[in-house]
This record gives C-alpha cells, structure tokens and sequence, in this order.
C-alpha cells in the first residue's frame, strides 16, 4: 500500500515517520511545492519523497494534515478519488468556516463533500501531536487510537496499518456519530489513554 500526505506540519511528519520505521514509502506534499520538503524527507529517511498534492492524493491511503480554514483549498482540484482512502486528520474547533455554518454535522462530512469518491476515515485528530509522534507502545499497554468512518472496509485497512505499527485503533462510528464524539470539546478530544496489555 502506497501512502501520501496532503500537508507535512507536524502531524503529517509523525504519521509519515510510523510508516517509514514500519517499512511504508510515503509521498509528503504541501501547498508550497516539493522543493520546500526536501529536509523533512531526507530526514524521514529514503522511503520518504517529497511530491505535489497531486502526487501525495494519488496514494491507496492519503492523510489530509491541514489546518481547519486549508481544507478547501488543500482538497480542489482532486476531483476523482475512485475508493481511495482519506484520512481525515484535521479539527475544525473554533476556526472558520464553522461547521454548523456549512450545513453539514461534522468536520468529516464536510470534508467527504470535498473529496467525491473517497472513502474517508476521520482519525488522529484527538490525540496532540507529541502523542501521535511518540512510540504508540508503552509498558502499559498501546495508545488508544479513536477513529471512524462511513465505510468498513476503509476502516479495517487503516486499523491494519496502524495496529502493525503499534497503535490500539478504537472504532468510534460512522463519519456523523462518532465524528461528533471525536469533535474539539467532545468526549473522546484529547482523551490520551492506553489499552493495557
């Protein structure tokens, strides 16, 4: 499976990062261009690349690591996903547009309109950056991944990679129900737990 990222901020680092150590080639691109990534990915190592939006869109599994207010630009222009899975990895909390003010329940829903054809899976978005980036297994136990999504399918090939890599992925919903738990201020935002062993 090939994997791209739409965004290389912090996040998108972390995630690429997992994939890397775990043997993936992944494709990292932002809104600047190719050649701005070049540090990021000779220090991800050589399965990493640096590529255009289009490149990165055009992997098996994509995520989408944006800021709120990026996302309609980030998505433009990616007209045709024909199944491929995006994994939405962004939170709206309190920037514009407001979710409510786009007619639709949840920040995912919003970004499925976006992305006609793509299997979306919401995921990472309540865990902060340093828990995503560290070592998901601990003496404890592994960290709790949440995640949900609309299409089954797509949620059990994003529950492989991550469980291969060390992340205990918890199955929230669909993109409306558990999306809404997965919201800024919502139950499962900023729930940084472990499923011991």
């Amino acid at each position: 499976m090939r994997f791209g990222t739409i965004g290389a901020g912090t996040v998108a680092q972390a995630i690429a990062g997992h994939l890397v150590t775990a043997g993936h080639e992944v494709t990292l691109s932002n809104s600047r261009g190719p050649e701005t990534l070049l540090d990021v990915v000779t220090r991800l190592g050589p399965l990493a690349r640096a590529g255009t939006v289009k490149e990165a869109a055009a992997a098996d599994m994509v995520f989408l690591a944006v800021t709120w207010p990026q996302v309609g630009n980030a998505l433009s222009g990616l007209s045709s996903w024909d199944g491929r899975i995006l994994v939405d990895t962004t939170n709206s909390g309190f920037a514009p547009p407001a979710v409510e003010d786009l007619g639709v329940e949840t920040s995912s829903e919003f970004v499925a309109q976006r992305a006609p054809g793509a299997r979306v899976v919401k995921a990472f978005n309540t865990l902060y950056a340093q828990y995503i980036a560290a070592d998901p297994r601990h003496a404890e136990g592994r960290q709790l991944l949440f995640h949900a999504g609309d299409d089954d399918a797509a949620k059990a090939d994003f529950r492989a990679v991550f469980d291969g890599i060390g992340f205990a992925p918890v199955d929230a919903g669909s993109l409306r129900e558990g999306g809404r738990l997965m919201q800024v201020g919502a139950v499962l935002s900023a729930l940084h737990a472990v499923k011991l062993d």
